[in-house]
């Protein structure tokens, strides 16, 4: 039976917000969505079972942390990462060029080889060219890859920017050619260029001219404000192509995807929800809770009345309180299932609000409380 091909169809638009359906082999994900982080093959504290019950559709996966532990070529023996993990969710992975940036160590720039870089755990050096990352993306059998770009650390230099930017573009037409035609599969180019507007539209008018299934908007969360972040997707809203989701990698907090939705994106993942699940911090309709606060002790209410995946009600702040004070794991596995399934209903919301054409009254409702 052949595979289905790659699809994205908008449903519904209520000014630059929108929702729609990305038609992947694996199944159906509705956009706007949050991609829980999968690292290592893994959403850290929870089973896939459990991440497909908070509504979850689609998760990321890493080709930095894959190809250092445990290998490719492992991974690859058995089928690829969806079997690896015992997954059948779709499944994107990032090129691992964040990574090399952020976490490798006496890391070099080459801008034929790619990346030349040891790795954060043993020392042993590596090479990522952008080959070399689809290669690895295609052995994973990722459902959505991404393309091999340069992220440069957080900088007002613009010629560093600009530098940086044209390079990612050229490694974008060798990571085009790289992934060859696979139909069934999606291929992501990267939009770089920093905090300014003129680098940020050339390096879009470039990439579409490549031409690829979506489009991501990088080098953002890199300890910008939210307002710098803002004007990016400002700049870029009525330049991205319509007809193809449009994702917004590594972000971030409800404020912030409340924000991006507003600007036309269809895609985020981040990190903070599992991260801050597993240090006490949950994200509530009402806002965060800090549940090792001391006032929590007395408190046998649940988390957040509102929020009803997983019948996580069950569990009174107090007794959470009692999880984290006491570093018991099952607290982190809750609370990051509760972060998750926080992330998801609000992603449920926005989409019944950009269909009941009243996003922009649920965005001022929850803009600033979130």
């Amino acid at each position: 039976m052949a595979l289905k091909k790659f699809a994205f169809k908008i449903l519904d638009k209520d000014n630059y917000a929108r929702t729609g359906i990305i038609e992947t082999h694996r199944g159906k994900i509705r956009t706007p969505a949050f991609m829980p982080v999968g690292t290592q093959a893994t959403v850290k504290a929870c089973t896939i079972d459990d991440i497909k019950k908070t509504g979850s559709e689609v998760i990321l996966g890493n080709t930095y942390h894959l190809m250092i532990r445990p290998g490719v070529e492992r991974i690859k023996r058995v089928g690829g990462l969806h079997k690896f993990m015992n997954c059948d969710l779709p499944i994107l992975t990032d090129s691992g060029g964040f990574q090399v940036m952020s976490l490798s160590k006496l890391n070099k720039i080459d801008r034929e080889k790619g990346s030349i870089f040891n790795s954060h755990v043993d020392g042993k050096k590596f090479y990522l060219s952008p080959e070399e990352s689809i290669r690895i993306q295609l052995g994973l059998n990722s459902d959505i890859l991404m393309i091999m770009d340069e992220c440069p650390k957080k900088t007002d230099n613009y010629n560093l920017i600009k530098k940086s930017m044209e390079l990612s573009l050229y490694w974008a037409e060798r990571s085009k050619k790289a992934f060859g035609n696979n139909p069934h599969k999606a291929l992501f180019g990267i939009i770089q260029g920093g905090l300014f507007k003129d680098l940020r539209l050339e390096s879009l008018k470039s990439l579409l001219k490549i031409d690829f299934d979506g489009y991501a908007i990088g080098g953002l969360a890199v300890g910008e404000s939210q307002s710098q972040m803002f004007n990016v997707l400002d700049y870029l809203k009525d330049n991205l192509p319509q007809e193809k989701p449009h994702y917004l990698m590594g972000v971030g907090t409800p404020a912030d995807i409340l924000g991006a939705v507003k600007r036309g994106v269809d895609m985020f993942d981040c990190v903070l929800p599992t991260r801050s699940g597993r240090t006490g911090l949950a994200f509530t309709w009402n806002g965060k809770v800090n549940i090792k606060n001391n006032k929590y002790q007395n408190d046998d209410t649940p988390l957040d009345v509102n929020c009803n995946n997983l019948n996580l009600n069950k569990y009174s702040k107090n007794y959470l309180n009692h999880l984290f004070n006491t570093n018991e794991i099952l607290g982190s596995m809750l609370l990051t299932l509760h972060n998750i399934s926080f992330y998801q209903e609000l992603m449920t919301e926005i989409r019944v609000n950009i269909t009941n054409g009243t996003f922009d009254k649920f965005y001022d409702k929850y803009i600033d409380k979130l």
